[in-house]
């Protein structure tokens, strides 16, 4: 099947019906059990979603669990303004890399490839802008003791520069919120 029917079929499925039952935290096939498979577990959680400039004030609600035999990270995330978006991340062992495909309720979509270096995994991936031109995404996942980061920044020249798009900190969800 060509790459391109795996990924409509992929996400034919993220945003059918079916996607939005409970996913159970299924435990690891013994096809992913090699330590690669799991650099990015570090990101599993319910978390709550705070903005860095705004660290008191709920932005939004972000769930990561395993999924297919724990071969792959599944990710929700809902934004109190509407926006929501689910990720598929999984260690493609033939290309000795991470890849993460985004796509969100306004039309979004991003494919991301990503390495671990040790204490954080850094996403890439192309983007084509309104006017035409491409630009690069780059988003850093990393652990702060117990809160998880994100901070993506975006380059409009191969990489020379980087303009910061956002940094948002992930702490264990808390009930009382009412999210």
């Amino acid at each position: 099947m060509p790459v391109a029917s795996v990924v409509a079929l992929a996400f034919a499925l993220l945003v059918s019906p079916l996607s939005h039952a409970p996913i159970a935290d299924s435990a690891p096939s013994a096809k992913c059990a090699a330590p690669e498979f799991h650099q990015f577990d570090f990101a599993l959680g319910d978390w709550d979603t705070y903005d860095m400039d705004a660290p008191t004030k709920l932005i939004a609600r972000n769930r990561v669990t395993r999924m297919v035999d724990g071969c792959a990270l599944r990710e929700v995330y809902e934004q109190n303004d509407g926006l929501h978006g689910e990720s598929i991340s999984a260690y493609d062992a033939s290309r000795g890399r991470w890849h993460q495909s985004w796509v969100t309720n306004r039309g979004s979509l991003l494919l991301f490839d990503a390495r671990f270096d040790g204490n954080s995994m850094i996403f890439t991936a192309p983007e084509k802008q309104r006017d035409g031109s491409t630009a690069t995404m780059r988003v850093r996942w990393w652990r702060e003791g117990l809160t998880l980061r994100e901070r993506a920044e975006r380059s409009r020249d191969d990489g020379a520069t980087w303009t910061p798009l956002f940094d948002i900190v992930f702490r264990p969800h808390d009930a009382r919120n009412g999210a």
